[in-house]
């Protein structure tokens, strides 16, 4: 069982705790206290810290190039591709680098006609042969992303993840897990915890070999700058979510990762590519590294790659 708390690590600031040091979380506590604690390098060198790549990593499919977030997008949403064209992911902004609004993203969409269709909040993905130019429409910026290549299978073990409809789904669809997107998982703030609860559990039932519950709330928050609900969002998931999995993962022998993605600073708004920590709890992991799963307490805990991490659960341990 993984749990992944998008973009939870936080770079540690003098005088300022991270959300993880800030949070009330028993559950996480009491995990890593009896777990292994370890840092986890889920960004390889030379690649965007982000979803895409996080997410593929803590998987089983490392990527080895950027990953274009428009082949994302288009599997999450069922979206054909074209033989010989390109899906391109792209942002509405306003000048300032502030999201648009969906409806202004609908209206930007109604302007470019049937190469465009609005997949989430202020994104757009676009089909074209070539990178469509950046350009201003109705007073807004859009702002396409660089060209990557789909993150690919095969993954190393039958894998159910849990998630919203974006990029969780995306990346899963492209590299084989099977997805599960429950009603009301809405990869923010107002995500049905409970709900994503339920299909885990179900999915344990059916005896499903690994399970990935992804959150998107934390990174959500952290990108409108907002801490204390990235904060909320974890005290969120450590009561609705961490207790029901717990329980279930020690009645099966099982074994309970949480780990995120990648960081995200909730006062600039951007994506971190330093390790994050993350712990291993359950069956044969054995108590190693700090009693926390923080950011500063995890400074001096072993680094590891998501392979490893999946492939030897005690690595973590030595």
């Amino acid at each position: 069982m993984l749990v992944i708390p998008a973009g939870a690590a936080q770079p540690p600031r003098p005088g300022l705790p991270t959300a993880l040091e800030a949070a009330r979380t028993p559950v996480l506590d009491e995990l890593a206290t009896e777990g292994a604690v370890a840092r986890v390098a889920t960004t390889p060198t030379g690649l965007p810290p982000g979803a895409e790549t996080g997410i593929a990593s803590l998987l089983g499919s490392v990527p080895r190039a950027t990953v274009g977030g428009g082949w994302v997008d288009a599997a999450a949403y069922g979206v054909p591709v074209p033989e010989g064209l390109v899906p391109w992911r792209a942002d509405v902004l306003y000048r300032s680098g502030r999201r648009a609004s969906i409806r202004q993203a609908r209206d930007v969409c109604a302007h470019l006609g049937r190469c465009a269709r609005v997949t989430a909040g202020n994104r757009l993905l676009l089909l074209s042969g070539e990178r469509p130019p950046d350009r201003r429409l109705l007073g807004l910026d859009v702002r396409v992303w660089p060209r990557g290549e789909p993150p690919r299978g095969p993954l190393p073990v039958e894998t159910v993840v849990i998630c919203a409809q974006g990029v969780a789904a995306g990346t899963a669809k492209l590299i084989g897990a099977r997805v599960i997107c429950p009603p009301g998982a809405t990869g923010d703030l107002d995500t049905d915890l409970c709900a994503k609860a339920r299909a885990a559990l179900a999915a344990i039932r059916a005896n499903a070999p690994r399970v990935v519950v992804h959150l998107g709330a934390t990174d959500e928050a952290a990108h409108r700058r907002q801490p204390a609900a990235v904060v909320e969002a974890l005290e969120r998931m450590d009561c609705e979510l961490l207790g029901p999995i717990r329980d279930a993962v020690a009645s099966r022998g099982g074994r309970l990762a949480v780990c995120p993605d990648h960081g995200t600073d909730p006062l600039t708004g951007r994506h971190d590519p330093a390790p994050v920590p993350a712990l291993v709890w359950g069956r044969g992991v054995a108590q190693a590294g700090p009693a926390a799963i923080t950011e500063r307490a995890s400074w001096e805990a072993p680094l590891i790659g998501p392979l490893e991490l999946l492939a030897d659960w005690h690595a973590v341990a030595r």
